[in-house]
């Protein structure tokens, strides 16, 4: 490394140490005047400490993280969001980003990179609405901002910017994902039991969120971001052949439940994969 390549000039310098022998021999730099040899030195010596800090918590991150599909932050330090992503292997991902080779194009942010914290997820559709959510919420450095997905500016079939339920997988292999979004903009996810255990009350609560009574935290997420286009654009697109329902068909909670229970039983119920990505 070259921070070790430097100490190792200037332990055989002594205490006396030539920056301009070091800056021309170490850094490739012919010809700096004294004290600039020695600002380029010791700024080359505090990047290559932070370097092997940011290695040692990649190599730390990395160990902890599955091999799973999920949604990721990477924070500072100080537990600043520098970074949101998603990725169908999160350990994969996250080695990619603390690659040697990442390094030199590495962006100023990203090198205080010091944790992370993931969420595993069972489909695209969800990984992309819980990234933008995040997005939106933590504003991380290194993400580009931009305002919520608007209608305006996606080309979408006017038929499919309805209410929709979209049935998904779930990282949880006994239940699915029920994403619910309103024309309006709303998006609300609630997971339940393929067994049917929680569906009585699960449909009421997809119901009432189709009437404007937005649901609680504990089960859902909402806020000011309009996510419905997200979903409505991956409809169009990779998510094609997802399972959906029109809740403007279903006349009860217990209707809904019925065709849920139906759906659930079907072996041929998911269309679209995580390897589609």
């Amino acid at each position: 490394m070259l921070r070790d390549k430097l100490l190792a000039r200037m332990a055989d310098m002594g205490d006396s140490p030539d920056y301009r022998r070091l800056a021309e021999e170490v850094l490739g730099v012919r010809g700096a005047p004294p004290d600039l040899a020695r600002r380029l030195v010791d700024q080359a010596l505090v990047v290559e400490d932070r370097r092997t800090t940011w290695q040692r918590a990649g190599e730390r991150i990395c160990r902890a993280a599955p091999a799973a599909a999920g949604v990721y932050v990477l924070r500072d330090s100080e537990g600043t969001a520098l970074y949101v992503g998603k990725a169908i292997n999160l350990r994969r991902r996250l080695r990619a980003h603390f690659s040697s080779k990442r390094w030199q194009s590495l962006k100023p942010e990203l090198s205080r990179a010091a944790n992370a914290e993931w969420t595993i997820v069972g489909s695209e559709l969800e990984a992309l609405l819980r990234e933008a959510m995040l997005i939106a919420k933590l504003k991380p450095a290194v993400n580009v901002q931009i305002g919520s997905p608007g209608l305006l500016t996606r080309v979408l079939p006017r038929a499919l910017v309805r209410d929709v339920v979209v049935v998904v997988p779930s990282a949880e292999s006994d239940s699915v994902e029920l994403v619910a979004a309103r024309v309006d903009g709303p998006v609300a996810i609630q997971r339940t039991r393929r067994n049917g255990a929680d569906l009585a009350v699960h449909s009421r609560r997809i119901l009432k969120f189709f009437r404007g009574v937005l649901m609680p935290v504990r089960f859902s997420f909402e806020g000011s971001t309009v996510l419905a286009p997200l979903v409505f654009s991956w409809l169009v697109g990779r998510g094609a052949n997802a399972t959906r329902l029109d809740p403007a068909e279903i006349p009860s909670a217990k209707e809904l439940a019925n065709r849920l229970a139906a759906l659930f039983r079907d072996e041929r119920l998911f269309h679209e994969r995580l390897e589609q990505w």
